[in-house]
């Protein structure tokens, strides 16, 4: 591999850093035990998390090891890092409930061989819980100087929007006092995590020299956005999950399949472990034979392979290619469905199963799709406004899929009752 620190600015993944040199330094001198925290304040991880996940695994594949924190004590405080409005605590019970989803999700992008670059998991509940409020005060509190903490991106902007309690005004010093317990137990000398929490990393370097007079290192990633300035991880329904129970391999997949040819590449730097050449012949395509999306067909295989596994792509990748007439629409077993139910004189029309689904905002959009010749029944075109399906056009007996132009598509199953 090349310096994983000119890999990391190659794929986009370097934002903000400690001195840069001396980081180069001690990367180049041996390895380097580092860690990214992950507090459960949502039921799992989602993309957004991915990116930390994915540059840990590549600073792991260059000899390093990680340390994969949960904050199950941080999670209990929450970050004001992002918010412009205070957290709402979640119960004790539902922060350890994910923690432990957190926990099994980080385990599957991190190697955990007994190795001397072996990955750890930890939790900070494990120095926290016991820690008394005085000790805290005299032993941690004292080292943070209230006019630095006060400067901190996260906390001005909070005071600029009304204030900001303090608990959440805390949450650097449990922070920092995290990479410091982590330096004292496994010799960590490197955290890691988003431009967002570029305060809260600066106050654990911070921390480390004051207490133990040695100096360590931080590393920023950026957040990553779409080209309309939107953070990845966000869609109008929420966020995009790693858990397939929170989301579908399926609709996992096809948001990356959806992306545009101008972010495409940015995205297989930051999301895939393709190399040089081939993202630069990737991009290429995008840009001379955008039609063929090959690029990302590519983004999607993979991202769906490392997140859920080859075999939940393929099925993702088989439904894929059905509702867009390259496959058998009996493999759409993972497409989201609507319900409805058949009319006493038989099964919807097509006017009304686009509108059910959202495809069409209203029946005269429907309407107006059919003369077009945008709308599509189990991939056959619709030709007329009145058309309707029969029971010989139900899959499996209860399924149908309608479409809208190329993309817009929805399952729908037919109930009785």
């Amino acid at each position: 591999m090349t310096d994983i620190l000119d890999e990391l600015t190659w794929r986009g993944l370097l934002a903000l850093s400690t001195d840069l040199g001396e980081l180069r330094t001690a990367l180049d001198s041996g390895r380097v035990t580092f860690y990214g925290g992950f507090d459960p304040t949502a039921p799992g991880l989602h993309i957004g998390n991915l990116v930390l996940l994915l540059t840990m695994r590549r600073l792991q594949l260059a000899g390093h090891r990680p340390i994969g924190l949960v904050g199950g004590a941080t999670g209990l405080i929450g970050d004001p890092s992002g918010k412009s409005a205070e957290r709402v605590l979640n119960p004790r019970e539902t922060v350890a409930a994910w923690v432990e989803r957190i926990r099994g999700e980080m385990a599957r992008f991190l190697d955990f061989s007994p190795d001397p670059s072996g990955a750890l998991l930890a939790s900070n509940l494990e120095w926290t819980e016991q820690l008394s409020a005085l000790d805290f005060l005299r032993d941690i509190g004292k080292h943070f100087p209230v006019n630095r903490m006060l400067a901190r991106e996260s906390v001005k902007a909070r005071l600029e929007a009304g204030g900001i309690s303090y608990t959440e005004f805390s949450y650097q010093i449990l922070q920092a006092y995290d990479y410091l317990e982590l330096y004292r137990r496994y010799g960590c000398t490197l955290q890691l995590g988003g431009s967002d929490q570029w305060g809260n990393l600066v106050a654990g370097v911070d921390l480390i020299k004051r207490v133990e007079a040695v100096p360590v290192h931080a590393l920023a990633t950026p957040l990553i956005s779409r080209p309309d300035g939107v953070k990845y991880g966000k869609t109008e329904g929420g966020a995009i999950w790693l858990s397939p129970e929170l989301m579908s391999p399926y609709a996992f997949y096809q948001f990356w399949i959806n992306r545009s040819d101008v972010e495409v590449g940015g995205l297989l730097r930051v999301f895939t472990f393709r190399g040089r050449e081939e993202i630069g012949e990737l991009e290429r395509l995008a840009t001379e034979a955008p039609a063929g999306r090959e690029a990302q067909r590519v983004l999607a295989g993979d991202v769906t392979t490392l997140v859920h596994g080859a075999a939940e792509c393929a099925k993702a990748v088989a439904a894929s290619q059905a509702l867009f007439g390259q496959g058998e629409l009996a493999d759409l077993a993972e497409v989201p469905l609507v319900t409805v139910k058949p009319a006493p004189s038989g099964l919807p029309t097509v006017v009304d199963l686009l509108t059910a689904t959202g495809i069409a905002a209203s029946k005269s959009a429907a309407r107006r799709a059919i003369a077009e010749g945008g709308a599509y029944l189990n991939n056959q075109r619709v030709l007329t406004e009145e058309a309707e399906p029969g029971l010989s056009d139900l899959l499996h007996g209860r399924f149908l899929v309608v479409r809208r132009g190329k993309r817009t598509v929805a399952g729908v199953e037919v109930v009785s009752g």
